[in-house]
């Protein structure tokens, strides 16, 4: 009788813990929503962890989302190498970034746009206000200092021909008080990315700090330093005895726009000689060069062939000044993004793209024997810190944190915690990566995230999203446009395939995809959603939209006449319609030429073999077709094309169009329109 009574007693006790678990869990549920674009914006963004000196301090930027003035800002944020709360140095409503430190680790200089113009400031650590350093006349940008603290070397846009800063500042002021509005070229590029060309170069200045005039050490080079449109500061380097300045360009005269032989220059930083091309040797592109602690070696980044800028970056190294370059990394089939020394000198640390992650490597720099120090995640930045490397790093689950690692590999410790309060109040889907046989027979990664709430008795529609590139990847990161939690949060599935064609896979997986755009990365596509189908019951079949954007949007177009019966619906974002056209009013010939094997006129069935237009008679899925009226890379044209054969054939189709948006969507509200209607398109035709 007493056993009974005592399991009856523990029967009521495990009743009433059950109910107490499902009301915190049914409380913390309902203090929670689902992930969405405004939690995406809520995020605060962490980059650039700049390590001092002596190894004690980081200092690190923090983006914050200005919903009223509708765009970012920045400040400038502390914390300890050891660890500990991180601490807030700039609070200014204008922006400051590019965080650079002093030698004696007390101060940091940085870029402010708070005085009207972005110029050079600087700030002590244990306090204070900012002081300004520069007062040019032009916006000032990418800043790097001098071993010895006694210079800073920053980019100015300006006439390459003209004598001084002011030269180009007279000129554009009688630009614009011109009545005439016409622009004379002789040559390309027109216009690039997003912005026309007036005849400007990003070139590089030297200003020393007792007082002296900054001093153009790109004079007459009619050429940019860093590469646009996304170059910056890595681009850029003292020399050991901070007389002289590395720095990367492209100077090729009229074959600007078909080249990518980008070259490292080196110049005293005087001016008082002209830039000595120190990769003359190499016609593919040289960049990112950084001197080891001791000044004896300088390493830096470079591709093997010409005309084609998603080739295998090597790390090369020199002895310097006058030694012969060494590719260190030839038998590694991995192509870093960034390097940087360690800090006693021994490793070359390296992020590089790997099987669905960005992983973080340790290369011995004299053997060049490569480790994996942090596997998964994406590591975005690698400043070394004494025996440690702190690094930057997000996932498909969080936006990046800091981090620190031993040079070793363990005891990997987050040093940051931004973003925690966001994170727990938004929920967000599982996520895992599978693999596949794709074309060939050969394996292929990819990704699912699952619902929000998910629940496996349940059935799910699809959002199966197409990555751009091509040779890019949807890999384990926090993407800020393109977020599979965004629709997880709406209650789809995601499914994301690294077809031939995306890096991290190795270098002949990544040429896989040249001259087959339609061919290859289709029959991956087909099999990949087959396979995550048969993988995953719970995911509806017959309930599926596909979307993408860049080389995403062209292979929509591709599928809407070559797989035009497999989807709800499709989502078009600054896709091709006419490939053979594409080539005649993009910007970077370069791409389309190695890609399509060639020019048009060389080698037309190259751009024939694969192009959306010759398919649009078999075209039946709807389609909401989305373009920026500033992409210079994918023109607008393209887009409007698109929905002129929709319309005309009498498919359900939209068009979503941005005046004041580039190949992407960047402007905080623009981007919550563009995740209400693409969901908003979904809901309509997959739910």
């Amino acid at each position: 009788m007493r056993h009974i009574l005592q399991r009856r007693q523990s029967f009521v006790v495990l009743l009433v813990l059950t109910s107490v678990i499902l009301g915190c869990g049914a409380a913390a549920l309902a203090q929670t929503h689902p992930f969405s674009v405004r939690d995406m914006l809520a995020m605060d963004r962490v980059s650039d962890p700049q390590v001092s000196p002596d190894g004690r301090w980081v200092a690190f930027v923090i983006r914050t989302t200005d919903m009223e003035a509708n765009r970012g800002r920045t400040d400038l944020w502390l914390i300890a190498a050891a660890g500990g709360e991180p601490r807030r140095l700039t609070s200014h409503p204008a922006s400051d970034f590019n965080p650079r430190w002093a030698p004696d680790s007390e101060s940091l200089w940085f870029v402010s746009s708070r005085s009207g113009s972005s110029q050079i400031w600087r700030i002590r650590i244990d306090g204070g206000e900012a002081e300004q350093v520069t007062d040019e006349p032009l916006d000032v940008g990418n800043l790097v200092v001098a071993p010895d603290g006694k210079s800073i070397a920053f980019t100015m846009e300006v006439f390459p021909d003209a004598d001084c800063v002011e030269e180009t500042v007279e000129r554009l002021e009688q630009i614009e008080k011109s009545p005439a509005t016409g622009r004379l070229y002789d040559k390309l590029l027109v216009r690039h990315w997003d912005t026309w060309k007036d005849g400007r170069r990003s070139h590089l200045f030297v200003k020393p700090l007792c007082g002296a005039e900054a001093v153009d050490v790109m004079q007459g080079m009619d050429a940019d330093t860093p590469s646009k449109p996304f170059g910056g500061p890595e681009e850029i380097t003292f020399t050991p005895d901070g007389k002289s300045i590395v720095f990367a360009a492209r100077d090729v005269g009229r074959e600007e726009a078909w080249s990518t032989d980008f070259d490292l220059y080196v110049a005293p930083i005087d001016g008082s000689a002209v830039p000595d091309c120190l990769t003359e040797a190499n016609e593919a592109w040289d960049t990112s060069p950084v001197f080891s602690p001791n000044g004896k070696t300088l390493a830096y980044l470079a591709m093997s062939r010409p005309r084609y800028e998603s080739d295998r970056f090597r790390v090369v190294v020199r002895d310097w000044p006058d030694g012969k370059p060494r590719v260190l990394t030839e038998d590694w089939d991995r192509s870093p993004s960034s390097i940087g020394f360690s800090s006693d000198g021994k490793r070359i640390y390296a992020n590089a793209s790997n099987l669905g992650q960005r992983s973080l490597f340790a290369i011995d720099a004299k053997s060049g024997k490569v480790r994996t120090l942090v596997k998964t995640g994406a590591v975005h930045a690698l400043p070394a810190a004494g025996d440690r490397v702190v690094y930057s790093m997000s996932t498909l689950a969080s936006p990046a944190e800091l981090y620190t690692v031993k040079s070793n590999g363990r005891s990997a410790k987050q040093l940051t915690n931004i973003n925690a309060g966001q994170l727990a109040a938004a929920r967000t889907g599982e996520f895992e990566q599978f693999t596949f046989k794709g074309w060939n027979d050969e394996t292929v990664h990819a990704y699912v995230v699952k619902p929000i709430d998910f629940d496996p008795a349940k059935q799910y529609p699809v959002a199966f999203l197409i990555h751009g590139g091509p040779q890019g990847s949807f890999g384990n990161s926090f993407h800020y446009r393109w977020n599979p939690q965004a629709y997880a949060g709406a209650g789809y599935a995601a499914v994301m395939v690294d077809f031939h064609g995306s890096t991290g896979y190795g270098q002949a997986f990544c040429d896989s995809i040249r001259g087959d755009w339609g061919g290859k990365p289709l029959e991956d596509l087909q099999k990949g959603l087959a396979a995550a189908l048969e993988r995953y019951p719970w995911m509806d079949g017959q309930r599926v939209g596909a979307l993408g954007a860049s080389f995403g949007g062209f292979m929509i177009n591709w599928i809407a006449g070559n797989w035009p019966d497999r989807f709800r619906c499709l989502v078009n974002h600054d896709g091709n319609i006419d490939e053979r056209m594409a080539y005649y009013n993009t910007e970077e010939l370069w791409f389309p030429e190695w890609d399509h094997k060639g020019t048009p006129w060389d080698n037309p069935a190259g751009y024939e073999k694969h192009n959306p237009v010759n398919f649009v008679k078999n075209w039946q899925t709807p389609m909401l077709v989305i373009h920026g009226a500033h992409d210079f890379r994918v023109v607008d044209t393209q887009g409007l094309g698109t929905f002129n054969a929709l319309q005309r054939r009498g498919i359900p189709s939209k068009l979503l169009y941005f005046p004041d948006e580039n190949h992407w969507v960047l402007k905080p509200h623009n981007s919550i329109q563009w995740h209400e209607t693409v969901i908003g398109w979904l809901d309509q035709w997959v739910k």
